[in-house]
């Protein structure tokens, strides 16, 4: 006769078994369907405070580490990939890790790279395991001679550090902070200390975006004092770039961003939590700035962003 096996033998060999599976680590290499939960539990807990430079992205990664376009588009934006790629890019994508912030966010880091570009993106999602935002916190090529450095604190709060040689050789930084606005859905830049470096030409970072709007153009009173003015993404709301700098360059100011039209020849930059109040009051000729709250943190001490900037000729098409 056999030997009876006690039956809470076989209940502990099962719940055993069971146990082991759950532990099991999924892949997200493969286009077989996840769930949100396994695609966040997939990334590894991260020490904070969390520092990542360049070099990060020029790391090579294990194939454990690999996101599918599948599972990553599952949960994520297209619109994401396709700021830093083209629609037909293809990059890769490894999960480096997660900061989470118990009972209410979860942030989780990607390396994406392709061929031309690489990408550490900053993902956020909610508590319920909603997508909130995107940050890229770094892209390479930079500029030339550029290098950065990203960090993440203990309260959460993202300070990226650019550094780079200014034109008479000597060091410069650029650091700036960026906070999660969870209402807003997006990373708001809080604050910018005023940048050291000192570039030889002022780039505009919105230059290629439509400007099909009347009052949509470039407003300037000097060669390093720029108002650019864009089509925004709905029709209540301007893209904007101000760059200034006055006192002989010894106070520089900074701010890009989204504002809401209040009149029909006045709009407002207001976002929450961030104390910036900034209108921007428009004619035919050209637009002038008044700044309502205070916009310290986006500029020197000794200045402010108010004054006025003539309208630009806009150039003649090529032919």
């Amino acid at each position: 006769m056999f030997a009876r096996t006690p039956i809470c033998t076989i209940l502990l060999i099962v719940l055993l078994s069971a146990g082991c599976r759950s532990k099991k680590k999924i892949s997200l290499a493969g286009d077989e369907p996840v769930q949100v939960s396994e695609f966040i539990s997939f990334f590894e807990p991260l020490k904070l405070t969390f520092e990542a430079s360049d070099s990060i992205l020029l790391d090579k990664y294990n194939d454990s580490l690999r996101i599918s376009q599948a599972n990553f588009s599952s949960f994520v934006p297209d619109s994401i990939l396709q700021s830093i790629y083209t629609k037909s890019a293809k990059p890769k994508l490894y999960a480096i890790g997660k900061a989470v912030e118990k009972d209410k966010v979860t942030y989780l880091f990607v390396e994406s790279n392709s061929a031309s570009k690489k990408a550490l993106l900053i993902l956020a999602f909610d508590k319920k395991e909603n997508f909130i935002a995107a940050l890229p916190a770094i892209v390479l090529p930079g500029k030339k001679g550029e290098s950065h450095k990203i960090e993440m604190s203990r309260n959460f709060t993202i300070t990226r550090y650019t550094y780079a040689k200014n034109p008479d050789g000597t060091p410069g930084e650029i650091k700036e902070v960026f906070a999660l606005n969870e209402a807003g859905k997006t990373f708001n830049l809080i604050m910018t200390d005023a940048p050291d470096i000192k570039y030889a030409e002022l780039i505009n970072p919105i230059d290629t975006l439509p400007q099909t709007h009347q009052y949509a153009a470039d407003y300037s009173n000097g060669k390093m004092n720029l108002v650019s003015v864009r089509d925004g993404r709905k029709d209540d709301r301007i893209s904007f770039f101000i760059h200034f700098e006055k006192n002989n360059g010894e106070c520089i100011g900074e701010l890009k961003g989204e504002a809401f039209w209040r009149k029909p020849n006045m709009a407002e930059y207001r976002e929450n939590g961030d104390p910036c109040v900034l209108q921007f009051i428009f004619s035919k000729t050209a637009v002038t700035l008044k700044e309502v709250d205070g916009c310290g943190s986006r500029r020197g001490l000794e200045c402010s962003f108010n004054g006025s900037f003539a309208k630009k000729k806009k150039p003649a098409p090529k032919k």
